[in-house]
Order: structure tokens, then C-alpha cells, then sequence
């Protein structure tokens, strides 16, 4: 079954639907927070600490008190993850997470946010490029690729 049909049946597990946050999101609450943990790297702490300081909307709970989280939810998640590998502060992040629910009016001001973080990545990058270029010639250096000088 492709990812697209799997999509449309409903029938993607929470790994899949994290690791590919496609499509418009099932907001049928449906994931333990064991399963959101295990799919995401996050543990249940972090699930609970990210609910508490609003970088994720309240969660569903079942019945017996539960959380239980939907697609949707596991969509912001992967989303945040990203963010949170560029070295994003989590105080940026809660910005634009504030700016998305005050809805389409707001997309401006959440573009010009990435885009300025954006240009740190970039320069991060380029940091790294050059750190990288000097471990590289180190590295011939004790290979006896380069001579002493």
C-alpha cells in the first residue's frame, strides 16, 4: 500500500504517520503516549512538558484519563523535532506555535520568523563547512598526506 492510500484508508500507524506527516491530519485522538514516544524519540516527560507550556494543544484524553493524541498532533510534533534539530530556541518555537493558532492573518509574521532563523541555519552551517575543512586537513596531516610546514 502506498503512503498516499494508507493516507486515505486511515490505516497508518504512529511511527509512519511521524516520520511522514503528509496530507490533511486525522484528528481522531488515537495514540498513547507510549506509542508518540517511542515514534517521536521524546519521552513522555518531554510530551507532558511540551503540552504544559503550550507547544502542543491540550491532548484528548480517554476514558480512564489517558492521553491520547491524534494525527494532527503528531504532525506539529514532527514539525517541532525539525525545528528543534536547526537549534531553534524553544521560546521561538512557542512564538511561532502562538502565531499558527491566531490563524492565516498571522503568516506573514511566521514566514519572516523562519526566514530569519533560516539565516542563522545557514550561517551555522557555513561554520561547520569551515570546522569541517580543518578537522579534514588535520586528518592528512597524521595521514602523511600533507607535509609538515
Amino acid at each position: 500500500m502506498t503512503v498516499l492510500a494508507a493516507i486515505e484508508a486511515g490505516r497508518r500507524t504512529c511511527g509512519e504517520v511521524f516520520r511522514e506527516p503528509l496530507g490533511v491530519p486525522d484528528r481522531t485522538p488515537r495514540h498513547t503516549i507510549g506509542e508518540v514516544s517511542a515514534a517521536s524519540g521524546l519521552t513522555a516527560h518531554t510530551l507532558r512538558w511540551y503540552e504544559r507550556i503550550g507547544l502542543l494543544d491540550p491532548v484528548d484524553r480517554s476514558a480512564s484519563g489517558q492521553r491520547r493524541y491524534s494525527d494532527g498532533d503528531l504532525h506539529r510534533l514532527a514539525f517541532l523535532g525539525r525545528l528543534r534539530l536547526t537549534g531553534m530556541p524553544v521560546a521561538d518555537m512557542l512564538r511561532y506555535v502562538e502565531l499558527a493558532r491566531q490563524g492565516d492573518r498571522t503568516s506573514a509574521d511566521r514566514r519572516d520568523l523562519l526566514l530569519a532563523h533560516r539565516e542563522e541555519v545557514r550561517q551555522r552551517i557555513a561554520d561547520l563547512h569551515a570546522t569541517l575543512a580543518v578537522l579534514d586537513h588535520k586528518i592528512d596531516l597524521y595521514d602523511g598526506r600533507v607535509a609538515c610546514g
